[in-house]
């Protein structure tokens, strides 16, 4: 209890030394229910995998990964009920077990559902959604300690999902699952950037789930493009993708030397859980010490918005390791960062540099601006810079305070994140 907290990265230390682990939802009402009685504030806590303060707070700190690891699969309605604490990788290996399979997964398994889906996390892909947009069903622990059974089609369910913890403590939720399915990942090297933004759907049409790396080393030219395709989609593999061939070895999208903890590459097929990331669970993954932020912007801005981070690459190529940049699917969930629009994401993995990394980030805002670009919510962003333009990136942001303020009327899940973001 006495222990300093951080995060997965090392790079934020929590405010409070106050962590709890409830073993049973009925334990975390009574956790809840006690604190909002004694005026503590409250923030639930996943796999920390967050970059920023929106998990942070000087109050009680719930960590849910200690709540059963349930895991009910219905199959007449293809949907899974799980806890909410587990993590993406360990729910993939049961539903494969199974036969079933999720639509699409993030580049990492190491991340909690709950947290994942509450930041508007996301895999990629042209015509798959992010993360969030697979939920069916939310329970939740509300500010008095009561339970909340949402799903889809109830009035509040489309502000509920993408939360950013600001209505209650999730326990449960339900995915849509399909069919398991196998994906074969081939990597293509060097890519012409220009030729990228002129034709940006021929690379990420070219599979299923499609992911571009930069360096901004050689501004002029993308690193990688990992495509992976379904193993029954018809047709070849290309031995080119827009002049890029495919590699003859295994690569580590950060240049790593040896490349062991990502996912298998070589066009050789495998099961869903087994490719769609990009790192192996059982590996530290990325880099392990680094800082993250991420931009995403309405599709149609996309080439241009790629652009702007050219013009900034001198800044930026000494302090990243490398920039992904995947697609997702328009949803209408209202803090999800494809609300309303198809999106491409802009990611950003940074050196450990916290300083010159804040100093860089305004100017990235800035130039991301013109271009409609919704910070991530879970990673590192100029709050102060983005606030302002909250309302005018979500049509649903008064609304969404409005459920904030009758979800929790006594600020019990307010932090000083919300308080800045004016929530």
């Amino acid at each position: 209890m006495g222990d300093v907290q951080r995060n997965w990265a090392g790079n934020l230390v929590y405010a409070t030394k106050r962590v709890v682990a409830p073993a049973s939802v009925d334990e975390l009402a009574d956790v809840v229910r006690s604190a909002a009685d004694a005026g503590t504030a409250i923030r639930a806590l996943g796999t920390r995998h967050s970059f920023n303060r929106i998990a942070d707070t000087d109050g009680l700190l719930v960590a849910t990964g200690g709540l059963p690891a349930d895991v009910a699969i219905d199959a007449d309605r293809r949907v899974v009920r799980v806890s909410a604490g587990l993590r993406y990788g360990d729910l993939g290996s049961r539903l494969q077990l199974e036969g079933w399979a999720l639509a699409n997964l993030a580049s990492l398994p190491h991340i909690s559902i709950a947290g994942a889906i509450a930041t508007g996390t996301h895999g990629s892909g042209d015509r798959v959604g992010t993360l969030s947009s697979a939920v069916a069903g939310l329970e939740l622990v509300a500010a008095a300690g009561d339970p909340v059974v949402l799903r889809r089609g109830n009035p509040d369910f489309d502000g509920a999902v993408v939360g950013i913890g600001a209505l209650g403590i999730v326990t449960h939720v339900e995915l849509d699952i399909v069919p398991t399915f196998d994906i074969a990942q081939t990597v293509y090297e060097r890519l012409p950037l220009d030729a990228v933004l002129a034709d940006l759907d021929a690379v990420t049409g070219a599979g299923y789930s499609v992911s571009m790396f930069h360096s901004w080393r050689e501004p002029d030219v993308l690193d990688q493009a990992w495509v992976k395709r379904r193993a029954d989609a018809p047709g070849p593999w290309p031995d080119a993708l827009l002049g890029a061939r495919a590699a003859e070895r295994k690569l580590d999208p950060l240049g790593a030397p040896d490349p062991e903890h990502c996912t298998e590459q070589l066009g050789e097929p495998g099961p869903w859980i087994d490719r769609l990331p990009h790192f192996k669970l059982e590996f530290t993954p990325s880099k392990g010490e680094e800082l993250q932020s991420e931009f995403l912007v309405p599709r149609r801005h996309a080439a241009d918005a790629i652009a702007a981070v050219r013009g900034l690459a001198a800044s930026v190529a000494p302090l990243v390791y490398v920039t992904e940049i995947r697609t997702m699917a328009a949803d209408d969930l209202w803090l999800s960062p494809a609300a309303g629009t198809g999106a491409v994401g802009i990611h950003f993995t940074w050196k450990q540099d916290q300083p010159a990394v804040e100093a860089l980030l305004p100017v990235l805002g800035d130039a991301l601006a013109p271009f409609a670009a919704r910070p991530h919510w879970g990673k590192l962003f100029d709050v102060a810079q983005a606030a302002p333009r909250m309302q005018e990136l979500y049509p649903h942001w008064r609304d969404f305070a409005d459920l904030r303020e009758r979800y929790d009327p006594r600020g019990v899940f307010r932090n000083d994140f919300l308080a800045r973001l004016g929530l």
